[in-house]
């Protein structure tokens, strides 16, 4: 850097030979003296240390030599002013370089340090050199630190001590000393400076590594080349890439200070690279938990291994990936991969395949399908030489040996690698999979996934997959899935938002469009809140299918808030190895309380709730349905809840607390509750009242229990003697178990308000 020769500023004083009179005897400043004909100063050309230079003797206290030329003063410029000189006889004084400071306005900046320190000349003949650095800066190494104010100088030399003496004075040179301070100006080191050679094969790892313990707060320059690293760096100073690196696919390349996708693709010359590289550092350090995308776009041609990536199978500290998106590219190396064996199944092994033909070609990870097999079961793992399977749950009904179909989709980000991967989340990415692939395949085991603010746009067939328990107290917020199946009819669809194996799920403010279904759930503890989830089609009479779907029977959980739009929640227990009631906890623990339900151009045998037992003997074991909103739209349904009977019905002479109320019914034909509260009349005097709940019990159900009954107005006798009497209760008659019989003792007539409940409470 030369600001002579960058900028064309003029530094150098006139020679002495160009004339006395341009060199002042005072400050320099016009109308100041000149040396020309001063009987103290002569131009002497044939002095034989000085090509040309000024002879003058010491008269004033402080004899100045200075330039009338303004050298300019910018900041960043350094300059060095040079002067030698030689004592010729008489007294010797001490030489300093000085200057006048001046502002723009012409008057001088007192406030400037405008001399150097002085150097005594101790012989005569003795060529002496002195110097000194004047710049606007305060660095360390600058004589004179002038600050912003001065914006030029007029520049010399000052003779001090005693009068008398003859000196001559060399011209004096003044020149761009910004280079000596470059490498202090500069907030960067350049690690060319410490061997490397960029050349594509020799290994500048260890130039790096000094690069960065001598940069002390300064950024690395990488320039223009191709370094190879063979070994794991680490960068603890801010980094700035020009040129590229390459590294062993097992090599790690860590940056302390630049942790983003920015740096990292800038340093392997691709996104994709790039978001390979800074996703394995996001496990080795410590000093970032975070990998910020930096709002960049990364192009997938196929699915990202994170554990064969990462070279782990275990993690458990918090990592979190944010701030970009992934988008998928056509390619083969999305297309799933399907595998067709024969296998034996025995419900006393409930998660276990047995004597699986071609099993080293089934991949782990594969969703298995086969008549008995419930919705999304997949392969857990595989033992070759056992010949066995293991599954992510039980099948409800494949006892025997029969043909299973293995399918095993691709994802964006697989995490299937894993056997234990915790504390992972995922914040604000877009998943572009654009009907090409899968987005995201969590880890066999783990806690607390965690899914924030993210798209999952058009996977092809699923947007989180769990194969195990990775999903155990999984986090699902303010996401979107948007289906590549929005244009179907909803019957014909087989994408689903998300499956759930694990315990404890939190699935909070979603919206979720138009899949074959927002969420496949086993496991309990899980918070369903305030989703929207729709599923319609634009058929004029359409098909309705499962929004949300609970496998077990006793789910412990809570569906609150949500608006559940053109489909409806099922609970069944399709992952039971033996689906039949042994005694187990059967159906209860479910809460749906306080959502809107919608429907439009449904038929009539279109429900909201939908109970769907796999095997017999099971019963409503707590239940409540309560404060929702059930409304159907261009169309009318028959009733807003039933029991799948296909295979098998539930026993309603077992219900135990069910809680059906405060729900609002438009457009349905049949309101339920319980209790129910009906009002009967009895017009002639009978014994026996057989008093109907008609429709209002929940699924169909019998009655189980009457908690009251209540005159209204005087029940007499048959000779109209009013009597003052209470009846007993059989519950459980008439052709449906859906009649109460009061039964009084005597012949009455009258009006009663009976309240009945389809189920015993406590």
């Amino acid at each position: 850097m030369n600001k002579a020769i960058t900028d064309g500023l003029v530094l150098m004083p006139p020679t002495f030979s160009a004339g006395l009179n341009l060199w002042s005897r005072g400050d320099g400043t016009p109308g100041s003296g000149s040396y020309q004909g001063q009987a103290n100063a002569a131009l002497v050309t044939n002095d034989q240390d000085f090509a040309g230079c000024l002879e003058v003797q010491k008269v004033d206290a402080v004899q100045k030599v200075r330039s009338f030329a303004q050298t300019p003063m910018q900041p960043g410029l350094y300059l060095r002013v040079t002067a030698r000189v030689k004592a010729v006889s008489g007294n010797l004084p001490s030489v300093r370089i000085a200057a006048w400071a001046g502002d723009a306005g012409g008057a001088n900046v007192v406030a400037a340090p405008q001399t150097g320190p002085a150097v005594p000349l101790t012989s005569y003949g003795e060529v002496v050199t002195i110097s000194a650095i004047i710049a606007p800066a305060a660095r360390q190494g600058v004589d004179l630190a002038w600050g912003s104010v001065p914006v030029y100088g007029h520049f010399g030399i000052d003779l001090t001590g005693a009068n008398g003496g003859v000196v001559r004075i060399d011209d004096l040179v003044v020149e761009d000393a910004t280079d000596v301070f470059l490498r202090k100006m500069m907030d960067w080191v350049d690690v060319r400076d410490y061997g490397a050679l960029g050349n594509g094969t020799t290994n500048d790892a260890a130039a790096f590594a000094a690069a960065d313990a001598d940069a002390d707060g300064r950024a690395i320059l990488v320039p223009e080349g191709v370094f190879r690293l063979t070994s794991d760096v680490a960068i603890s100073n801010r980094i700035r890439f020009e040129g590229t690196l390459s590294m062993p696919a097992n090599r790690r390349l860590t940056l302390t200070r630049n942790f983003d996708l920015d740096t990292y693709a800038s340093a392997f010359g691709s996104e994709l690279e790039g978001f390979r590289r800074a996703l394995q550092a996001l496990f080795y350090f410590n000093d970032h938990n975070t990998l910020d995308l930096s709002g960049r776009r990364v192009d997938l041609t196929g699915p990202l291994d994170v554990a064969t990536i990462a070279g782990l199978t275990s993690f458990t500290s918090r990592r979190v990936l944010r701030n970009g998106a992934l988008n998928a590219l056509p390619g083969p190396g999305w297309a799933t991969d399907t595998v067709t064996s024969v296998a034996t199944y025995a419900p006393a092994s409930p998660v276990t395949l047995t004597g699986v033909a071609n099993v080293a070609n089934i991949p782990v990870g594969a969703l298995v399908e086969g008549t008995g097999v419930g919705r999304e079961v997949y392969v857990r793992s595989k033992n070759v030489g056992a010949g066995t399977v293991q599954l992510s749950q039980p099948l409800w009904g494949a006892a025997g040996t029969r043909t299973y179909t293995f399918k095993r989709f691709k994802y964006m980000l697989d995490f299937g690698g894993f056997e234990l991967l915790s504390r992972f989340e995922i914040e604000d990415v877009e998943f572009n999979a654009l009907g090409l692939c899968s987005c995201v395949l969590l880890p066999v085991t783990g806690l607390t996934f965690r899914f924030m603010s993210n798209t999952f746009n058009r996977p092809l067939d699923r947007g989180i997959s769990s194969t195990g328990t990775g999903c155990q107290g999984m986090f699902i917020d303010m996401c979107q899935f948007l289906s590549n199946e929005s244009a179907l009819p909803a019957q014909t669809r087989t994408s689903i938002a998300v499956n759930v194996n694990g315990n404890d799920t939190k699935i909070r403010n979603n919206r979720v469009v138009r899949f074959a279904h927002f969420a496949v759930m086993n496991g309990t503890g899980h918070m369903v809140f305030d989703n929207h989830f729709f599923q319609g089609d634009d058929e004029a009479v359409g098909v309705r299918r499962a929004g949300l779907i609970f496998t077990q029977t006793n789910v412990s959980t809570v569906v609150s808030g949500n608006y559940v739009d053109n489909c409806f929640i099922e609970w069944g227990n399709e992952h039971d190895a033996a689906p039949e009631w042994n005694g187990e906890f059967s159906f209860g623990g479910l809460n749906v309380v306080g959502n809107i339900f919608i429907a439009s151009n449904v038929t009539t045998a279109f429900r909201f709730v939908v109970v769907k037992p796999y095997g017999p003997g099971h019963y409503l074991n707590g239940f409540s349905m309560v404060s929702n909103s059930f409304r159907v739209v261009s169309a009318t349904t028959a009733r807003v809840e039933m029991v799948d009977t296909t295979l098998a019905s539930l026993d309603f002479a077992k219900s135990f607390n069910v809680r059906v109320e405060g729900n609002s019914f438009n457009n349905v034909t049949q309101q339920v509750m319980n209790p129910v509260v009906v009002t009967h009349t009895q017009n002639t005097a009978a014994d026996t009242w057989n008093v109907g709940a008609g429709g209002f019990i929940p699924f169909d159900a019998r009655t189980r229990m009457v908690e009251a009954v209540m005159p209204e107005g005087p029940i007499i006798n048959a000779a109209s003697a009013v009597r003052y009497v209470q009846p007993n209760a059989t519950v459980g008659t008439g052709a449906g178990g859906n009649e109460v019989q009061l039964r009084w003792g005597e012949a009455l007539r009258g009006k009663v308000v009976v309240r009945m409940r389809m189920d015993l409470p406590g």
